[in-house]
């Protein structure tokens, strides 16, 4: 489902609006709600809207459970730290603490993704689906740490991999595609000009996965969801 907003902020509370409906279906059914986070500019935003006055309340958050769909191979208080960002905007102001599953990066990267997969397989104790994992999208079309060219956009197996990615010099911790595709719910939160044409590319072209990673992303029984601003789907025909 594509849903296209006049700019970011209303975006942005749309997002909000639909996460705390997510998040009380989930409480409701199961007792608890697995929340998988992004990175980046535009979700921290998203993080700082929930946790002010207008949405802080509209969440039972001691029965959140948050993990990490991807991570930069530093420590937790490092600058690019993806734990650090939602620390600052989210854990803090609404004072979490429990509940949070974030990648062990005092580990190799190779073990660390193992430990973390492990965490998870612990958690759910059965089929392993969250019941939403936010996403974002590189003007590259990567998504998670799913980078084009990477070996890991043809795993099949493990839900969770390490990755060299060439073109930052960096070590990355991703879910795989096959973790991310058993979500009840996907979202990408996508906003700004920039994004336009890997938007484009995912929604509109021939499959390309090695070009456009985002193209992997079709959860097997759940829902895809876009949220998009007028201009990241300038390019998108219109139906």
């Amino acid at each position: 489902m594509i849903k296209v907003f006049k700019n970011p902020k209303s975006l942005l509370s749309a997002l909000a609006d639909f996460i705390v409906a997510q998040a009380q279906q989930a409480i409701d059914s199961d007792g608890r709600f697995n929340f998988v986070l992004s990175g980046g500019s535009s979700p921290k935003k998203l993080y700082e809207l929930l946790a002010s006055k207008a949405y802080r309340d509209k969440i039972d958050w001691q029965k959140v459970y948050f993990f990490f769909g991807d991570e930069r191979y530093v420590s937790h208080d490092h600058a690019d730290s993806n734990y650090r960002m939602v620390k600052t905007a989210l854990f803090d102001p609404l004072k979490i603490v429990d509940h949070i599953f974030a990648y062990d990066t005092k580990l190799s990267p190779a073990d660390s993704a193992v430990s973390y997969e492990s965490v998870i397989r612990k958690h759910f104790n059965g089929p392993c689906s969250f019941d939403l994992i936010l996403l974002g999208l590189g003007d590259n079309s990567h998504t998670a740490s799913l980078f084009p060219h990477a070996n890991v956009l043809h795993e099949k197996i493990a839900f969770v991999k390490d990755v060299f990615v060439e073109e930052v010099k960096m070590h990355r911790l991703t879910f795989t595609a096959p973790l991310i595709n058993k979500a009840r719910s996907i979202v990408f939160l996508v906003f700004g000009s920039g994004k336009a044409e890997a938007v484009h590319h995912i929604i509109e072209d021939p499959p390309n996965i090695d070009e456009y990673p985002a193209q992997l992303i079709h959860p097997r029984e759940g829902d895809l969801h876009w949220f998009l601003d007028e201009a990241a789907a300038a390019l998108v025909k219109k139906n």
